[in-house]
């Protein structure tokens, strides 16, 4: 039996208006009410990148230590993965969410592509970017090799849209953490990243070299991000990736599928920028943060 129909009170009126108004504009909302709600928004962000090891020859083995500690502490993404191999096109994968036509270590030349990619798109939405290359020869070398540096794994030079000089040597990494840029690389050279010296090698350097910056973000609204670029061909391109700082969870876990196009665009949507590539239709890293 139906009832009937009851007039609308004013007050019913102006609700119902509000409500439908609230409908709308959550219906448009955009990219910063969306990011508001998936990932927090660090004043600054570090981004580490090691190589050539799986997952479980880091997590949880007594040669990483301080990683391992740094996941106690923070969030550990327990379904990482590289996108390929071998190592150079991951690092373009997760810089460009492409690997721009790069498919080996060759060396490519320098600012052959224009297309979006992290520093870009931080350089146009008006953020600060730098990346600090252990061993580079010189602020902006464009040099393929110098003794234990490689440009392979650092993809910014192949942009034509990321000013050469944001590259500084590893030496020019400030100790007045206020002053790093609010997204910053951090390139090991081929020993400290595990890929010709021991997991002990890279992990010892992490904890030398960035320890510090890691406790200070505890406190200062700021964040680390340890990754690898691929696995060691043996464990379906299982990585390791960990998330240190004050808005992660402590002791947090995911077992969501990652790769590279979801850290690039967790970034991305930290400072609300576009979206390079893949990481347009990839998802954020969720559920580790505290607000």
């Amino acid at each position: 039996m139906s009832r009937p129909r009851r007039p609308l009170t004013a007050l019913g009126s102006v609700l119902g208006l509000a409500g439908a108004s609230f409908g709308l504009w959550a219906g448009l909302a955009g990219p910063a009410e969306a990011r508001a709600a998936a990932v927090s928004t660090p004043d600054h962000v570090i981004v580490v990148v090691f190589e050539n090891h799986a997952y479980n020859q880091v997590i949880g083995s007594s040669s990483a230590p301080y990683i391992n500690s740094l996941k106690t502490g923070g969030a550990n993404l327990t379904a990482s993965y590289g996108v390929t191999h071998p190592s150079q096109p991951n690092y373009f994968q997760l810089f460009s969410g492409s690997n721009q036509g790069i498919t080996s270590d060759s060396c490519y030349t320098p600012g052959f592509s224009s297309a979006p990619n992290l520093a870009s798109e931080l350089i146009a939405a008006g953020k600060t970017w730098a990346s600090y290359n252990e061993t580079l020869p010189s602020q902006g070398s464009t040099t393929c090799s110098s003794g234990d540096y490689a440009r392979k794994h650092n993809p910014w030079f192949g942009f034509s849209n990321v000013p050469t000089s944001s590259a500084f040597t590893f030496q020019q990494f400030p100790s007045d953490y206020t002053k790093l840029p609010q997204v910053s690389f951090v390139t090991p050279n081929l020993c400290s990243d595990m890929h010709d010296c021991s997991v002990g090698t890279g992990d010892t350097w992490l904890k030398n070299n960035l320890g510090t910056y890691a406790t200070w973000a505890k406190t200062h609204n700021s964040l680390l991000i340890v990754t690898f670029d691929e696995d060691n061909r043996l464990s379906g391109n299982k990585i390791a990736t960990v998330l240190y700082g004050q808005n992660v969870t402590p002791g947090s876990t995911s077992s969501t599928t990652y790769n590279h196009y979801n850290v690039l665009r967790t970034i991305e949507d930290m400072y609300g920028t576009t979206h390079a590539g893949n990481a347009a239709t990839a998802a954020p890293v969720t559920g580790i943060w505290t607000s």
